[in-house]
């Protein structure tokens, strides 16, 4: 995995009760995702959580306290899953995106661990031929798995198979609880320290410095630094 960027924690969920809450969410009015521009095809959403408690309300709300949907009782696993990260927690959805589309390459603002913000997807209904990037690399998500990724990195899915893939997508604050589970899930807080403190100019300079005195301990300093870039 690419240094800080692409983490897969420690859980795995059961898949056959995620995917028997998913059908009772089926009779939602799902939404298309607001940024049009981003996708070809058929991306769609619907919330267990959200800013106003409405299921149909899949926007962020970056000042609002978000509260469980009607649909979140119909879903007794999901509540489960989602009571599981014992932080903070902003709008919970699943994201639809049907066979055949495709999520353009794009970044989103302040989309990293270290901006404070903690975005985890659990696949519900996935395919091997389901392409997902981020920042160059593929990642290989499963169903059941738990993954987080910085959004704030190019990223991108191509849904290539014949189904329709289906993710539960927490996104939450980070806090104590994050960053102990975090450090068992290996994100190396040494790097996210060092690159914080440095611009891109600078972060440039301290790589080429480390490749003068290549070492296996700079090797691993120097891969961690160009993925913070």
């Amino acid at each position: 995995m690419k240094g800080n960027n692409i983490i897969q924690l420690p859980f795995h969920f059961d898949v056959s009760k995620l995917q028997a809450d998913l059908i009772n969410c089926e009779q939602a009015t799902w939404q298309l995702h607001f940024n049009t521009r981003d996708y070809d095809g058929e991306w769609t959403a619907v919330a267990l959580r959200s800013g106003t408690g409405h299921d149909a309300d899949i926007y962020a709300h970056p000042s609002a306290e978000y509260q469980d949907t009607d649909l979140l009782d119909a879903c007794p696993y999901f509540r489960e899953v989602i009571n599981t990260f014992k932080c903070p927690l902003d709008g919970v959805r699943l994201l639809k995106l049907e066979s055949g589309s495709v999520i353009k390459p794009h970044c989103d603002l302040d989309g990293a661990y270290e901006d404070g913000f903690v975005r985890i997807h659990i696949p519900v209904i996935t395919h091997p031929d389901v392409v997902f990037m981020v920042d160059g690399e593929r990642v290989n998500m499963q169903p059941g798995q738990c993954w987080y990724a910085n959004f704030s990195k190019r990223h991108s899915v191509e849904n290539l198979s014949p189904i329709d893939r289906v993710h539960l997508v927490i996104d939450a604050r980070r806090n104590e609880w994050t960053d102990e589970l975090f450090l068992q899930a290996g994100y190396d807080f040494h790097t996210e320290k060092v690159a914080g403190k440095l611009d891109r100019g600078t972060t440039l300079l301290v790589i080429a410095e480390l490749e003068r005195n290549n070492n296996p301990a700079n090797q691993a300093l120097i891969a961690q630094l160009k993925a913070s870039l």
